[in-house]
């Protein structure tokens, strides 16, 4: 396939963006393995409570993570304009929309630990669950305001300062956790303290690297730091960044809550399944993060062509990212079926956990497509500010056809574990077929009306 040049600009351009977010979010899932690692060898009852926990955690922190989504596209735009005052009182507003979104999540969790005792966990867990548990609500206003920074710097164009600082975190994390949990013996408390502490510390060092940055520090920017200091926060722009950031909060949470639920279906088959379906999801992931990479790189691009009213490129730069993730989708997905046996065998020592790994293999290959239709045009309707929609097509597809069929083709279908996960490919295309739609739909009316 030949590209001309503005072709090849683009894939540079996306490509310079994509690679430092993907690196922090591969150094992510490391950090989270280590984490596992650690906390399963000093003892069974902490991995069993720490697995208890995240998994309440996770879906509140997907919501927090779509609030912090829409400050990517409204600075973006702002920047994009040239209008730099209003680019500086966004990160203002921002930071403090986020952190009100992290109190009231944080007070919705704390009645939740109130009432832990009812929801039927081996009471000899409890005293470790917890303690964990506290330390981790502690930490999310930290990174809910980490969250808004990463953005406001994402939407400038400079991901690398974010990589850096994600990197550093990780690398905090796992130096604490091995002093906390094994030197002071503190087990899953001291995980739980070592993730505070590099989650408070993230945010300082994002803010003194914003501030120390080239960017900030260039004429344009000083001269707006001056006027900014006259302005206070409005409440149209923190209620434009909530009503942008609730429907795709609304929309992950539903996406992940396809897949959560996907895991009590394989926990009604057994053990076994259980266990395939968790190493298929890590390795699965390894994909997905390359796609979401390229997605939010997208979503930089985007904001800034659309608040230019460059609509054709606004058009060609969603094109050009669901080609760069198929592209790498054959790759990385190829690479896995090729040493899929070997794969299975690096997280277990299970025979039938790894044969069971390797019949998810042919759905994994079919929802690639849909995988990467849902994440370049998810994006790309966060970076035209049109999300709405998506939160209805994310039911029709996650509620209404992915749980759906999971169960029917896992039980009355009689198809097992495998049926599970041959509903992924139906729910994800559902959901990018729907987005791509929508987005093809507002570029064209916006292109008629330029």
């Amino acid at each position: 396939m030949k590209f001309d040049s503005s072709q090849k600009a683009r894939i540079i351009a996306i490509s310079t963006l994509a690679y430092p977010i993907v690196i922090a979010q591969l150094g992510g899932i490391l950090q989270g393995w280590a984490d596992t690692i650690m906390v399963g060898q000093y003892g069974t009852p902490e991995l069993s409570a720490a697995g208890f926990v995240n998994n309440i955690f996770n879906l509140f922190i997907f919501f927090l993570l779509g609030i912090s989504y829409a400050t990517t596209p409204i600075v973006g735009g702002f920047f994009g304009q040239g209008k730099y005052v209003k680019v500086l009182r966004t990160l203002k507003e921002s930071n403090l929309v986020n952190f009100l979104a992290s109190l009231f999540i944080v007070l919705l969790l704390y009645i939740f630990y109130l009432n832990i005792g009812l929801l039927g966990q081996p009471v000899e867990l409890l005293p470790l669950i917890r303690p964990y548990f506290i330390t981790l609500l502690l930490s999310l206003p930290f990174m809910s305001i980490f969250n808004s920074m990463k953005q406001f710097s994402d939407a400038l164009g400079d991901t690398k300062t974010p990589m850096w600082v994600m990197i550093g975190g990780n690398v905090v994390n796992l130096i604490l956790n091995y002093f906390f949990i094994f030197t002071f013996n503190l087990g899953l408390l001291g995980a739980g303290i070592a993730t505070l502490a590099s989650r408070v510390l993230m945010p300082v060092f994002m803010y003194i690297l914003l501030k120390k940055g080239h960017l900030l520090r260039s004429e344009k920017f000083r001269k707006a730091q001056l006027e900014i200091h006259h302005t206070s926060y409005t409440r149209r722009g923190m209620q434009n960044l909530f009503l942008l950031g609730l429907p795709i909060s609304i929309q992950l949470c539903l996406e992940a809550s396809s897949f959560n639920i996907s895991a009590i279906f394989m926990g009604w088959i057994g053990a076994t399944a259980l266990a395939a379906h968790q190493i298929m999801g890590t390795v699965s992931t390894l994909a997905f993060m390359v796609y979401y990479g390229i997605g939010a790189a997208a979503t930089i691009r985007i904001s800034y062509f659309k608040s230019q009213d460059e609509w054709d490129e606004v058009r060609k730069t969603a094109q050009t990212a669901l080609l760069m993730s198929l592209s790498s989708g054959v790759l990385i997905v190829g690479s896995i079926c090729l040493i899929g046996a070997p794969i299975a065998h690096l997280f277990t020592t299970s025979e039938d956990v790894a044969l069971l790994f390797l019949t998810f293999l042919p759905p994994f290959v079919c929802y690639q497509v849909g995988d990467c239709l849902q994440i370049i045009y998810a994006n790309g309707l966060r970076a035209i500010e049109h999300v709405r929609a998506m939160m209805m097509y994310a039911f029709i597809a996650y509620c209404l056809v992915s749980i759906p069929l999971s169960y029917i083709f896992a039980f009355p279908l009689q198809m097992g574990a495998t049926g599970i996960w041959w509903a992924y490919p139906f729910g994800l295309t559902t959901a990018g077929l729907c987005y791509a739609y929508q987005y093809h739909k507002q570029v064209k009316r916006q292109r008629a009306i330029v």
